[in-house]
């Protein structure tokens, strides 16, 4: 199955890249630094469960754009739905029945969004949930946990997850010590650790921000009871409780997750699938909470972009598409099989994997010991994730490029692409293997 791959363009596209923007890319996420380096691939078209790239070769993708694309690449429904949009204008600047209609779907779907607000992107959307927490308690601290990731807007990026950490940042530059001072970061599933920054921090403390299934340092759950804890601790302290569901938001049922871990929060944010693949966040949560925002309240947030048509429309299309019943069976189906695949021809050829999995999203680290909290995940083998990368990426499967990453299965994958995927993924382990066997 083993192919030598002719990246021609691809290298032809990095060269000028790399003159006009800086590292030659948009996003550090998108640069192969963390896989051994070398030159990224560049896309010419997505279609369903596959890229096709600058100089032909196929890929089926399990990046799906980290997380955004569940449906697959140019779904009918979303391409019919921004085709007709597009003709009556991409952008208004003005209110518009589109933003209505997917805010009542989101409401339906996510009853804590009592009110709520669109915005560009999760970056946003969580920055602005975290000022409306600042405004409604008049506090200034929050408390995250290490590792995760919560977009890069200044506050966040203190102990950030998949990003930075890809690169060996333990923060970003930039930061000034006046704003780290205002972050507590503990580490994900430690009710010790919890306690004691509640005990210390309790009348400064705004809110606890947390992924309630953690995505950005692989896929992480949480401990039976853990998030109870956390809400406890919350209302304890008199801090609001914001759920990040960027990721975990309509990936793994219709709505965000939060119910399945008994608790309630007072604010949830949202984005990557609500688009429909097109940029978009959200962000809202109890009526009392969310009256704060301006105009009823003195909490500022605006945006140009938010709300505009194009993602409106994309976003009810997908959301109307997840509505097909055995939608998320299919996912969960496919993930567990890659799982258990994985594991399986992993024990063959003796190489220590762990895999955490959740529906159709997992991470494979290659670890012996299981993968709760962002150490655990810094202590995996970035040598032998990168390997194992860019043997798959030869065989024409395409991971995300850094081991902080997940696997991310789409409506658009099909049993063959599974089993494709699996015999690659032997091949590629049985040459991990013999590279371990050699150090």
């Amino acid at each position: 199955m083993q192919r030598s791959l002719v990246l021609t363009r691809s290298q032809q596209w990095f060269a000028r890249a790399e003159r006009v923007l800086a590292g030659g890319v948009n996003s550090p996420s998108r640069s192969y630094a963390a896989v051994g380096g070398g030159v990224p691939v560049f896309m010419q078209r997505g279609e369903g469960a596959y890229f096709y790239d600058v100089d032909g070769n196929r890929y089926i993708d399990y990046l799906a754009a980290f997380g955004a694309l569940i449906l697959g690449h140019g779904h009918p429904r979303v391409v019919e739905a921004v085709t007709r949009q597009i003709a009556q204008g991409a952008v208004y600047g003005t209110c518009q029945p589109l933003e209505v209609e997917l805010a009542e779907r989101i409401r339906e779907a996510i009853p804590r969004m009592e009110l709520l607000r669109f915005t560009a992107s999760g970056t946003e959307a969580v920055m602005s949930a975290i000022r409306v927490a600042r405004g409604f308690t008049g506090r200034s601290k929050i408390l995250k946990f290490t590792g995760s990731y919560h977009g890069h807007s200044d506050l966040v990026l203190v102990a950030a997850g998949s990003g930075s950490s890809t690169f060996g940042l333990e923060d970003s530059a930039g930061l000034p010590p006046s704003v780290k001072q205002e972050v507590i970061s503990i580490p994900y599933n430690d009710p010790q650790a919890l306690a004691a920054a509640v005990d210390e921090h309790g009348q400064e403390i705004a809110a606890i921000l947390f992924e309630p299934i953690v995505g950005n340092f692989g896929i992480v759950p949480p401990q039976p009871g853990f998030l109870k804890e956390v809400e406890r601790a919350a209302r304890k302290i008199g801090a609001l409780l914001i759920d990040d569901e960027v990721i975990t938001g309509f990936r793994f049922r219709y709505g965000a997750v939060y119910p399945l871990y008994d608790i309630e929060p007072d604010l949830v944010t949202i984005g990557k699938i609500l688009g429909g693949g097109l940029a978009i966040g959200a962000y809202g949560g109890r009526r009392e909470v969310m009256s704060e925002v301006t105009p009823l309240g003195p909490v500022y947030q605006n945006g140009t972009w938010a709300g505009n048509p194009l993602a409106m429309a994309a976003g009810l299309a997908c959301l109307e598409v997840l509505r097909t019943p055995g939608l998320y069976d299919q996912l969960d189906r496919y993930g567990r099989q890659l799982e258990e695949g994985l594991l399986a021809t992993a024990r063959q050829h003796g190489v220590p994997v762990q895999i955490n999995r959740v529906g159709g999203a997992f991470t494979l680290f290659f670890h012996d010991r299981p993968i709760r909290n962002f150490k655990d995940t810094e202590a995996s083998s970035s040598k032998w994730y990168g390997s194992f990368f860019n043997e798959l990426l030869q065989r024409g499967v395409l991971l995300p490029p850094s081991k902080f990453e997940a696997w991310f299965v789409s409506a658009a994958h099909t049993q063959t692409d599974i089993d494709q995927t699996l015999a690659a993924a032997g091949e590629a382990l049985a040459v991990v293997a013999k590279a371990q066997s050699r150090d």
